[in-house]
């Protein structure tokens, strides 16, 4: 049976899954914390990082616990779930629900690899025995 909308968080936003990447390898985490796995890649200031800190607590995707004067986070949900999630939302109202389309679309914008081709492959005889 598929979860109901009610059960998973408000979508996520693109900054605020970068984020989530952080606290999804490295956590619990401080603001900083955060800030400073992000500067190089992003350049986000501190002040923005905390503005997604409180997004994300808001849509009940990350904890918040007092640690002191700093918070530290952690993410309340699984990144494989989150993922699996999205995954699915998008072949849904992208490609009606069905993931054969997708490929199709992949391999005709060249987008697969031989290497995703291969694991594509493996997957699909795993999944039949």
């Amino acid at each position: 049976m598929a979860d109901s909308d009610e059960t998973r968080p408000e979508r996520i936003s693109e900054a605020e899954y970068a984020v989530m990447e952080v606290l999804w390898q490295t956590s619990p985490a401080s603001a900083a914390d955060v800030s400073d796995a992000l500067a190089k890649d992003r350049g986000w200031s501190l002040a923005t990082v905390k503005t997604l800190l409180g997004r994300l607590v808001a849509k009940q995707a990350i904890a918040a616990a007092p640690d002191g004067r700093r918070y530290l986070y952690s993410p309340l949900i699984k990144r494989a779930d989150y993922v699996g999630g999205e995954s699915k939302r998008l072949v849904e109202r992208l490609f009606g629900g069905r993931a054969a389309p997708l490929f199709a679309h992949l391999a005709e914008q060249e987008a697969l690899t031989e290497d995703d081709l291969a694991e594509i492959e493996a997957l699909l005889k795993e999944l039949k025995q």
